[in-house]
């Protein structure tokens, strides 16, 4: 009790000092009012535990770190509710969880378990990982990265020794190297004036490279010379709040909130180069005329690599006859260079005397400083490939996605963000795969699992509600095998579940026997008497799906009245026809069928028997795939 009472005066103590330092303007308010719709949509998905209508707010922009009129944000929500997954939705997406804050406090203390507290913890301020910073730590890497060599520009200065850097970057985030730059931007040197100490420029290059500076202000001349020059060399450069940056104090948060300033405006000065010099200067022209293409080093968008991306071949509906090879079956072992890269492409073979429409290529200036965050490129241009020789023009590496995703993936390795729907979901996931982005994989695994209305049965999502169903978008077989084919147990996991909810809608399909039968082949020296790994996992959501029917279904919705007990997977629950008629009466239906047309006693009763029928469909699928599972 009087560690309760304690706790309660502390979490008080801390939103009285967080108001005073909000109200004396030195704290921004990380948890402002929010009385929009799509908050409040926001905030009942997170009681719910909706994991897609989160995700769909959460790329509508909706503050995540907001509260609504009872004060509460909606991480408190989600853990208060014990929704591990929303949770953690939220925390990967930047919501905040820090201790010794009114907001945080409540937070952790109201968690529903332990389980959903250590999340939390594990995502407390000492160990909080921006979505942005690693963003921010892959460009600050590139002032120490020798191999492979990417800088452009060398700054010299009589006080230090010379700095190698990107002429991308300086132009990206510094407004007078823009335009010095854009003036001559075939320069290769550059001398920094003598009035400017060395270790004053440091900390201002530190800084335009996103890195987090700070400098010990002491009372010796030397140290005072360093904050004058970067006064100095902040105003000369137009770097902004680099001067304040360096002389406010403040507590962590302030820090923090200082450091998540800089990274937005760091990311948001990135992408406005990355729209101005990379999606602006792109070339769309047939793919026969690819190798026509001739791009000079000394380009204004000081590019330094080439991406190919052409556009998916439409086959004509007559085309049938024709024969259809996948790039891997054409490639031979001479050609297996990462220049040529294959995601389930296929080319076809058409008749000379079928006319068809030249197929469309993009190619896009990129800068290999960039790219090094994918660890594809990484390997390529560190290797003794041709990609990482130098060649009197701009070389092209040819990606095989369409020109679409390859900029979804550009957004992501040029901003550290992107936003992509359901339906652009899978050629990302594969492309991302690829080129081993993970963070990229992960989103596109995140939107598949959490847009694709998983957890509804099939009757819910033949409701209005369910309008935004998977199906619609993307079929959920090609999920199934995108999560086997990229190793992403998620989505292996969200195919079961998704058929399993709907699986009366799927068991007959020939479509299914198949992917039954390549589950099966999945495993290697298969013995008769192994099991298949897709059926187990139906079997399992199957029964999930049964139980949880009959768990939601209280004694007091049967009006008390008793009748036979049905046995569910080894569970008892209540039936009769007293309880039938009671719930018939009570939603209006007449019959209650089952899924081989015959009466049932009550909808009780109908799901014991439609759970019977549709395992006995499992079986016989396996007896006429001669498969034992």
């Amino acid at each position: 009790m009087a560690a309760n009472v304690a706790h309660k005066f502390q979490i008080e103590a801390a939103l009285h000092a967080e108001n005073q330092a909000i109200s004396a303007g030195n704290l921004k308010e990380d948890n402002p009012l929010d009385l929009s719709e799509n908050f409040r949509i926001f905030c009942e998905a997170c009681r719910r535990g909706d994991l897609r209508t989160c995700q769909e707010m959460i790329q509508l922009g909706v503050n995540i770190n907001a509260r609504d009129k009872f004060d509460y944000t909606p991480l408190i929500l989600a853990s208060l509710c014990g929704h591990y997954e929303v949770a953690q939705l939220l925390l990967e997406a930047g919501a905040l969880c820090e201790r010794d804050t009114f907001q945080g406090e409540r937070c952790l203390y109201n968690a529903l378990n332990d389980r959903i507290r250590n999340l939390l913890l594990s995502y407390d301020y000492s160990k909080f990982t921006d979505p942005l910073q690693p963003f921010a730590a892959h460009i600050t890497s590139l002032l120490s990265i020798e191999t492979p060599r990417t800088t452009d520009i060398t700054l010299t200065s009589a006080t230090s020794a010379p700095f190698e850097l990107h002429k991308f970057v300086l132009a990206a985030r510094s407004p007078y190297f823009a335009k010095k730059l854009e003036q001559d931007p075939g320069i290769q040197n550059w001398k920094i004036s003598n009035d400017v100490p060395g270790q004053s420029f440091s900390v201002a290059v530190r800084y335009l490279y996103l890195s987090e500076v700070s400098i010990d202000l002491g009372a010796s001349g030397e140290e005072q010379a360093i904050l004058e020059g970067i006064a100095k060399i902040s105003k000369h450069l137009e770097i902004e709040r680099l001067f304040e940056d360096m002389i406010e104090g403040g507590d962590r948060r302030l820090a923090r909130q200082r450091r998540t300033q800089e990274l937005e405006r760091g990311a948001a000065q990135f992408e406005r180069w990355f729209k101005n010099n990379v999606l602006k200067y792109k070339v769309e022209l047939d793919s026969s005329k690819v190798d026509d293409v001739v791009w000079d080093h000394n380009n204004a968008m000081f590019a330094d690599i080439l991406l190919r991306a052409d556009e998916d071949v439409e086959e004509d509906e007559d085309e049938d006859e024709d024969t259809t090879i996948t790039t891997n079956d054409r490639l031979c072992a001479n050609d297996l260079s990462p220049n040529s890269i294959a995601i389930r492409s296929t080319s076809v073979l058409r008749s000379p005397s079928k006319p068809r429409k030249p197929r469309r290529s993009t190619i896009y200036p990129a800068h290999r400083a960039i790219l090094l965050r994918s660890d594809f490129f990484a390997t390529m241009f560190s290797s003794s490939f041709r990609e990482a020789q130098t060649t009197p023009h701009l070389q092209t590496v040819s990606i095989s996605c369409s020109p679409r995703v390859l900029e979804i993936v550009l957004s992501f390795l040029y901003t550290g963000k992107t936003d992509f729907g359901l339906e652009d979901a899978i050629d990302v996931l594969f492309t991302a795969d690829l080129l081993f982005i993970d963070k990229l994989k992960m989103k596109a695994a995140t939107i598949i699992s959490t847009l694709g209305n998983g957890m509804d049965s099939i009757v819910n999502s033949e409701t209005p509600q369910g309008e935004t169903d998977i199906e619609d978008v993307i079929d959920i077989f090609d999920v199934v095998r995108a999560g086997w084919d990229t190793r992403v147990q998620r989505l292996e996991e969200f195919g079961a579940r998704y058929i399993a909810q709907r699986l009366e809608q799927y068991i007959d399909l020939e479509d299914f026997a198949d992917l039954v039968r390549e589950s099966a082949n999945r495993v290697q020296a298969r013995q008769e008497t192994d099991t298949v790994e897709l059926v187990d996992d139906i079997r399992y959501y199957l029964s999930e799906r049964f139980r949880l029917r009959f768990e939601d279904t209280t004694f007091d919705e049967t009006n008390g009245e008793s009748g036979p007990l049905i046995t569910v997977d080894g569970k008892s629950v209540l039936g009769g026809a007293q309880a039938g008629a009671q719930v018939a009466t009570e939603i209006g239906v007449g019959e209650v069928r089952t899924l081989d047309g015959e009466l049932a006693g009550d909808e009780f009763e109908q799901d014991a028997i439609n759970y019977k029928i549709l395992l006995g469909k499992i079986e016989s699928l396996l007896e006429k795939l001669k498969l034992d599972a």
